[in-house]
């Protein structure tokens, strides 16, 4: 395991999201009134206001990524929103300059007297909710295998490109394990494409689980799958998540979340994007 490879303007890596947008996704989270799929895009619309942020400097947002989010239901393709539609792979800085629209949200905030107010803010949107049909998992994992094979090809020097993949049920094409360990196969001279999977699980028996290590009991046969082919956290991302947010993980933790809430959702978003210091 290597993963030091420097971040920069000159040999930026990559971010892909797959998401899961089947019509189970329609489906609320437990105890929410709100869809797993409206849930999803918020969070991954955070994620990508975030990645610009931290991309941003006194002279303007610099390209240390390029970004790209898949979507797979009745359709296997680009998902961003607004004039980004149809491109599979977008640097940062267009990301930042192309939202498909400014929303506005609240949030509670401390008025300074023990008690919270309602504050209003600005909330970007790239990628919005859908939910209709089955669950090609298959041809997501190749269409991300294609997109990454073509990003190493002309960086293969690049700290290894992070996939995020966020599904709530089974694959509907087949079995996609063989897809998974092509698609983690793939790797720059700083080590392998990092896989995470985000399994937003109906299986009344599954309890949260987040980023274990081997051994551990799982509900089913999909949800050991899904674990079995996620990828070893490096120690920046366990760093991050044992500082950040205190959690206890074990030598060997793996990017798999298990029955994630909204909550959980982000946190395995901010955990899996973190890369060493950008220059």
């Amino acid at each position: 395991m290597s993963y030091t490879a420097e971040i920069s303007r000159m040999n930026p890596t990559c971010f892909l999201f797959l998401i899961d947008q089947s019509g189970s996704m329609g489906d609320a989270f437990p105890e929410t009134s709100r869809k797993k799929a409206e849930n999803v895009a918020d969070a991954i619309n955070r994620l990508l206001q975030n990645l610009v942020i931290r991309s941003s400097k006194s002279e303007g947002v610099r390209d240390y990524f390029n970004v790209s989010v898949i979507g797979y239901g009745s359709n296997t393709g680009p998902a961003f929103s607004g004039e980004l539609a149809g491109k599979e792979q977008v640097p940062i800085s267009q990301v930042a300059i192309n939202p498909a629209r400014i929303v506005e949200r609240t949030k509670k905030v401390e008025d300074g007297a023990g008690g919270l107010v309602d504050q209003t803010i600005k909330f970007p949107v790239w990628f919005d909710p859908t939910s209709n049909g089955g669950t090609p998992m298959c041809q997501a994992m190749e269409t991300a295998h294609r997109i990454l094979s073509t990003w190493l090809s002309q960086h293969p020097d690049c700290f290894p490109p992070i996939v995020i993949h966020i599904t709530d049920g089974e694959s509907t094409d087949g079995d996609p394990t063989e897809a998974m360990q092509r698609l983690v196969r793939l790797a720059s001279n700083d080590g392998n494409v990092l896989l995470f999977n985000v399994h937003l699980s109906s299986n009344p028996d599954s309890k949260p689980v987040e980023f274990p290590a081997p051994p551990v009991e799982l509900p089913d046969r999909y949800a050991r799958m899904l674990f079995d082919h996620a990828s070893a956290l490096t120690p920046y991302m366990v760093s991050v998540a044992r500082s950040d947010y205190q959690l206890k993980l074990s030598d060997g933790a793996k990017g798999f979340v298990l029955n994630a809430d909204p909550i959980l959702v982000v946190t395995a978003l901010d955990i899996g994007t973190r890369t060493p210091t950008l220059r």
